[in-house]
């Protein structure tokens, strides 16, 4: 194979491999018994993270199995409704379920997604490092101020209160329509005791979407723990923001002090577990719900930093600013990703250019490179120099077609990662039976049409396959392509086949110019000869 085949063939089966490998097999959660051998996946260059105190260290680590143990003993104290969500706290004074009931929040089963899992840590939870005292905790209940309420545009307040044999805690909370709260924990003496964050929401994770913990820290670095990757202890201080969260949800809490300890835990199938020291009087706020942009930036800028793109954030975030400007303008989700498809083509035009006329240059000189090697097959020095001299004298290049193809590759997995990631598109339809852009085409019309485009695509781009085998598998690639992007969100779908239109019409432009001047050549050759 020559270098610029080797580059498009490692290309391609790492993009199948990336895509497909995890949709397909999904990763074996790790037994209970086994240490995660693997790293903490950081977005970061540098870290923030704390060396863990001998005083964090005598009482971290014994909050899960007390949780369990109260789990299933907590009932409802009070109800919140409105007519997006309802939400209940229990008599441990926990938030223990946020019922989202706009219909396009729904999970992979088609029911109104539940953002706080029924079992494991929930928000709000306090736990005493002493422990004749959360004994008591976990078995004294609250009584509320308030049993029902529904909230309107006004903010709800709800007083909950926890008499324990030597100490009182009060928990106000204020809930606000758009999804978030204050809160006020106070203990009536200082009593050494630490609130949780609560478990990552279940409500969907399909693909490659990245679940766990984030703890975003005043240097801007977002330290992200994923599910199966918690290793031991992390203290963080400095915390602007911690978040446990799914492909589309999240459990956030904000407001902290700078010098509050944040904890990072491993739990239960080595998933992070997230707490932090409070103090007698603590003041903080929290968000459930969706990790739309626009109520996050509303509610607090800061909080638009729970929607992680992973190492793609860079480019992801002012992409998503460009669709979410693009949707503006049209008003349709649809529209806008076709927008966004068209623009970002207009930008790369020079480098897709130059590729496309890379690629047709070694086509025409793949006859010649065939008899150089027939005729200095022997000798691999004399080869490469007058294969290098060839390149040189008709300005060919063997990697210009790949290297404008891996300059792409980027901003592809940055527009994936964004389209990936963006509820906004959760029950936005397009056009006819596409009616919910987050979800796969029912039909599989989308899916066939970008398989279709791909082939043709194949068909009009030049190449100078000398092996059988290797045009073979070029040849399966748009069945296999169409085999993983059916199950794809109809969004990615749409990008895809738009954005091989817009390559189909690129090439064949390309092809074109070449036939005209190889044709012009020809005509001046023939009239010479006269």
């Amino acid at each position: 194979m020559t270098p610029n085949q080797r580059l498009i063939v490692a290309i391609l089966l790492s993009t199948i491999f990336f895509v497909g490998y995890t949709a397909i097999f999904p990763p074996a959660q790790p037994e209970e018994t086994t240490m995660a051998q693997s790293q903490n996946k950081v977005v970061s260059t540098t870290s923030t993270q704390q060396t863990v105190t001998p005083r964090v260290e005598d009482v971290a680590g014994h909050a899960i199995a007390p949780q369990e143990q109260i789990s299933s003993d907590a009932t409802n104290l009070v109800v919140i409704k409105n007519d997006k969500f309802i939400l209940k706290i229990d008599t441990l004074g926990r938030i223990a379920s946020k019922e989202l009931l706009e219909e396009k929040f729904r999970n992979d089963d088609n029911l109104h997604a539940q953002v706080i899992p029924a079992d494991g840590q929930k928000p709000l939870y306090v736990r005493f490092a002493d422990a004749t005292l959360n004994a008591k905790a976990i078995t004294t209940p609250y009584t509320a101020s308030v049993s029902e309420v529904t909230l309107g545009e006004n903010p709800v307040n709800v007083v909950l209160t926890q008499k324990l044999p030597d100490l009182t805690v009060t928990k106000t909370l204020t809930f606000y329509a758009d999804g978030h709260y204050d809160a006020v924990i106070t203990t009536s003496k200082d009593a050494r005791h630490f609130v949780y964050l609560g478990d990552r929401p279940h409500v969907s994770k399909k693909l490659m979407a990245v679940a766990g913990a984030l703890i975003y820290t005043g240097d801007d670095v977002a330290h992200i723990i994923e599910d199966g990757d918690a290793e031991g202890r992390q203290v963080f201080s400095d915390v602007k923001l911690a978040s446990t969260f799914d492909q589309y949800t999240a459990i956030i809490m904000y407001g902290f002090k700078k010098d509050t300890n944040v904890i990072v835990e491993r739990g239960k199938d080595d998933n992070p577990v997230v707490y932090f020291e409070a103090m007698q009087n603590e003041n903080l706020h929290g968000y459930i719900g969706p990790k739309e942009h626009k109520v996050l930036k509303s509610i607090d800028p800061v909080l638009t930093n729970a929607i992680e793109y992973g190492w793609f954030t860079f480019a992801a975030k002012p992409l998503f600013a460009l669709l979410s400007w693009l949707h503006g303008i049209f008003g349709n989700w649809g529209w806008a990703i076709i927008a966004l498809t068209a623009i970002i083509r207009a930008v790369l035009y020079p480098l897709t250019y130059k590729g496309m006329v890379s690629m047709q240059k070694m086509k025409e000189l793949a006859p010649k490179l065939k008899e150089l090697k027939e005729k200095y097959g022997k000798d691999p020095q004399k080869l490469n120099a007058m294969t290098m001299e060839m390149y040189k004298k008709h300005g060919a290049n063997p990697l210009g077609g790949c290297l404008p193809m891996l300059l792409q590759i980027p901003v592809f997995f940055a527009l994936y990662r964004t389209l990936l990631n963006a509820v906004e598109l959760q029950g936005a339809p397009w056009i006819l039976w596409i009616n919910d852009l987050s979800r796969m085409d029912p039909y599989y019309v989308l899916p066939i049409l970008m398989g279709a485009s791909m082939f043709l695509q194949q068909r009009l781009t030049p190449n100078n396959f000398t092996d059988p085998m290797q045009e073979k598998v070029f040849k399966y690639l748009p069945v296999v392509f169409t085999f993983f992007f059916v199950t794809f969100p109809s969004g990615l779908v749409l990008y895809w086949f738009v954005n091989n239109l817009f390559s189909i019409a690129q090439q064949f432009i390309v092809n074109q110019q070449f036939q005209n001047a190889k044709d012009a050549k020809a005509a001046v050759e023939k009239k010479s000869e006269k």
